[in-house]
């Protein structure tokens, strides 16, 4: 029994190590080669780092562990322990990578471009530190330690109000308003990017279908189109009739294919189509993971 333990140990170190690196150097480049040179940030405390780079000539990377440092401190104490050390860990290495390679030259100095493509790059670097459940400092694992405090506050909220006062605070120093409206699409596109890392882009999507005819459209989805479908007892409110409503969920060309059928029986039917972020269970891409 041990030894399996000990297995499920060594490997999740190692994804979490390796998770690190990886999540790391991706961070790294987008600030080296796109946000840094062009005086752009996604906020947080590279943020702050960028600044001081540009007013004391002090490296970014060695700027973002002095500024981590108090916050180290008090997250030993009011963090877990694994957490603080992967913390620390992701800090350091995202620090050694931004100094290296900020001696490489810029890959653009077009500030639209370079917020479109630091942002996305940004965004694809921390959803891997957060698929590892860690982080690499800055507004995020402030968030924790106020959480830690006082659980009320959200930290959401808490990342988007210290992220928009480092832009706030970049547009006062470096005086040129459009270094906050590019940082803000930056910020826009490294939240997408991390939505589609955890999500997926290969979104299903889900149908409310009300008719009288539900039991023949159910039986002609389930041979056609090969998709189960769930009857809702359901009662018009207007018309105070009882109504049975279809709940289905498939992709995108299964929906388009569903919803002909449900027409094609009856043109009257009444249906919702709405996105579904995840979907777990038979049939779908999260039951072939599971299996």
């Amino acid at each position: 029994m041990w030894k399996v333990v000990w297995k499920n140990e060594i490997k999740s170190l190692f994804i979490t190590s390796a998770g690190l690196v990886v999540g790391s150097f991706i961070m790294a480049c987008s600030t080296a080669f796109f946000l840094l040179p062009n005086k752009l940030s996604t906020g947080g405390f590279s943020g702050l780092s960028t600044i001081a780079y540009y007013l004391f000539h002090v490296p970014v990377g060695t700027a973002m562990i002095i500024l981590n440092l108090p916050l180290f401190i008090i997250a030993f104490f009011r963090v877990g322990k694994k957490f603080f050390i992967k913390s620390v860990f992701g800090t350091v290495l995202l620090a050694v990578f931004i100094n290296i390679l900020e001696r490489f030259p810029a890959a653009t100095t077009d500030k639209l471009l370079a917020c479109i493509y630091g942002g996305i790059i940004m965004g694809i670097g921390t959803a891997i530190i957060l698929k590892v459940n860690s982080s690499t400092g800055g507004s995020d694992l402030l968030s924790y330690v106020v959480r830690s405090f006082n659980d009320r506050f959200r930290s959401g909220d808490l990342i988007i109000t210290v992220d928009t006062i480092i832009i706030i605070l970049s547009i006062a120093i470096f005086k040129e308003i459009e270094i906050g409206l590019y940082s803000a699409i930056a910020i826009f596109l490294m939240g997408k990017m991390i939505d589609i890392v955890f999500e997926g882009v290969n979104f299903t999507k889900v149908l409310f279908i009300v008719s009288d005819k539900s039991d023949e459209i159910a039986k002609l989805i389930g041979t056609v189109v090969q998709r189960g479908s769930t009857g809702i007892y359901a009662k018009g409110m207007h018309t105070e009739n009882d109504k049975m409503m279809l709940f289905c969920v498939g992709s995108r060309s299964e929906i388009v294919r569903i919803k002909n059928i449900a027409t094609k029986i009856d043109n009257k039917a009444f249906i919702v189509i709405f996105n579904a972020r995840e979907t777990w269970g038979k049939g779908f891409e999260k039951d072939k993971l599971l299996r």
